[in-house]
């Protein structure tokens, strides 16, 4: 069993910036692919950004991309989520999840563990 624990959300403005972090813990003798999804009110779950298990490969949703950037600790199944330049449509709860169903998928399509999530607000 992993267990997926995310923080350091909260509410800004537009234009802040804010860092998510996510930290798996368990079963885990090695390092696992990790991600962030997001779920606004009424919409549907949205990719974020993942990163590999060695942190060499990472890849971004359409919407975040040149504003956000993720990173692990080497060798360690934390990651980081650094959220720049912020926007009111970027509210959402923000959703850390680990151990891809797949080792050799990429990107992965389905995780085996996820957070409870961490709220994210920003106001114009």
């Amino acid at each position: 069993q992993v267990q997926v624990v995310e923080s350091g959300g909260g509410s800004v403005q537009a234009g802040d910036s804010l860092r998510l972090s996510c930290a798996a813990s368990g079963r885990t003798l090695n390092t696992v692919t990790m991600a962030w999804f997001r779920q606004a009110p009424g919409k549907e779950r949205e990719f974020v950004a993942t990163i590999s298990r060695n942190g060499l490969k990472t890849l971004y949703g359409d919407s975040v991309r040149s504003r956000f950037s993720i990173s692990r600790d080497s060798g360690k199944n934390t990651v980081l989520l650094q959220m720049n330049s912020l926007k009111p449509e970027d509210t959402a709860v923000y959703y850390c999840a680990a151990v891809c169903r797949s080792s050799t998928r990429w990107p992965c399509d389905e995780y085996a563990s996820w957070g409870q999530g961490t709220q994210v607000t920003v106001s114009s």
